[in-house]
């Protein structure tokens, strides 16, 4: 009554699958893969939290009574 329903399985996608399913045990780290790690891990995360900040300042009226520190205040390590 309800034949001819069989799934056929695609080589290629199921070679995916699997490439897919065995990348930890697979994976090399190489020049471009620290690249992209350092790119994406690092550069962009920090070049998106100082476009935050510095937007964030911008938009502080003038007249602001306190005007904002730096994150990392050094001043208490100031021995002198």
């Amino acid at each position: 009554m309800g034949g001819g329903m069989e799934v056929h399985k695609n080589r290629w996608i199921e070679e995916w699958n699997a490439g897919r399913e065995n990348l930890e045990f697979n994976f090399r780290w190489t020049r471009r893969s620290l690249a992209v790690v350092g790119l994406f891990g690092l550069a962009v995360p920090i070049l998106v939290y100082k476009g935050i900040v510095r937007e964030f300042v911008r938009s502080l009226p003038a007249t602001y009574p306190n005007p904002p520190r730096p994150l990392c205040n050094r001043a208490h390590l100031d021995l002198g």
